[in-house]
C-alpha cells in the first residue's frame, strides 16, 4: 500500500510504568509507522518517565501537571504535526496492522471522516478471577466489539478542526462525547470489523471508574450536551404550531 500521508500518535500516560514499554513497542511494530510518537505524561508519580527513557525509542516526551486524559490528549494534538491523528493509552496494545488497515480505508473512501476498529479486552493475571466469572456469565465485556474509544481512532487533522478538541472537563467518557459530536455533525464514520486494539483491564483502569459517581456525572453531562445540541439545531416553530 502506498501511503503518502503522515500519522502522529499521541499517548497519554499516568502512572503506567508497568505497561508503557509494551504499549510503545506495539506502536513501533506497526507495518505503517507513525511519523512521530508524542507521550504526554499527565503528572505521573511512579517510574513512568524513567521507563520510557530506558526504552531508547524515538518518542517525544512531555510532562504536564495532572489534568486528566482529555487534557493530555489535547496537549498532544497541539504538538502533533502529522496529517492524521491516532491515540493509544499507555496500558493498551495495537495489532501490528492497525494503522495500515485503517489507512487503506481512507484511500478507498475520500469522504471518510474518521475510522474506528473492533477491540478485545484482556485481563492482567491479578484479575484472572474476574475474567473467569465474567466469561461464565457471558458478560458482553468478554466479547469482541466495535471500539467507540479513542485508541481505535484514526482521523485526519481536518476532522478535529471540524469537531473540536476533547472536552477536558470530562475525566471519563471524553471519547464518547467526541464521537457523539462528530455523529451530530454528520462526519462520515467507518468501523473496521477486525480486532486491532487490545485493552488491558487491571486494578488502576479509568474504565472501572465509569461505575463511580464521577463516571455517572460525566455520562449525564454527555447526554445533556447532546440533547442541547439537537435542540439548538431544530428550526423555530411557526406561530401557533403544535409541539
Amino acid at each position: 500500500m502506498k501511503w503518502d500521508r503522515t500519522i502522529s500518535c499521541v499517548v497519554p500516560v499516568y502512572n503506567c510504568a508497568a505497561y508503557i514499554a509494551e504499549a510503545l513497542n506495539s506502536i513501533f511494530a506497526q507495518t505503517l509507522r507513525p511519523v512521530e510518537v508524542i507521550v504526554v505524561d499527565d503528572g505521573s508519580t511512579d517510574a513512568t518517565a524513567r521507563t520510557i527513557a530506558e526504552q531508547q525509542l524515538p518518542v517525544r516526551y512531555v510532562y504536564q501537571e495532572n489534568a486528566g486524559p482529555a487534557a493530555a490528549r489535547n496537549h498532544g494534538i497541539a504538538l502533533a504535526r502529522g496529517d492524521f491523528l491516532a491515540f493509544l493509552d499507555g496500558d493498551d496494545l495495537w495489532h501490528p496492522e492497525k494503522l495500515a488497515r485503517q489507512a487503506s480505508r481512507f484511500q478507498a473512501r475520500p469522504d471518510l471522516g474518521y475510522c474506528l476498529t473492533y477491540k478485545r479486552n484482556f485481563w492482567e493475571p491479578c484479575f484472572k478471577h474476574e475474567e473467569v466469572r465474567l466469561r461464565a456469565e457471558a458478560h458482553p465485556i468478554t466479547d469482541d466489539a466495535p471500539g467507540y474509544v479513542l485508541p481505535t481512532l484514526l482521523a485526519p487533522r481536518s476532522t478535529f478542526e471540524k469537531v473540536g478538541l476533547l472536552d477536558a472537563s470530562l475525566r471519563i467518557g471524553e471519547d464518547t462525547d467526541w464521537i457523539a459530536r462528530a455523529e451530530d455533525m454528520g462526519v462520515v464514520r467507518e468501523v473496521v470489523q477486525d480486532v486491532l486494539l487490545f485493552r488491558r483491564l487491571h486494578d488502576r483502569n479509568l474504565s472501572y471508574e465509569c461505575y463511580s459517581q464521577r463516571g455517572t456525572d460525566d455520562r449525564l453531562q454527555i447526554v445533556i450536551g447532546r440533547l442541547q445540541r439537537r435542540k439548538a439545531e431544530q428550526p423555530p416553530r411557526a406561530e401557533g404550531e403544535q409541539r
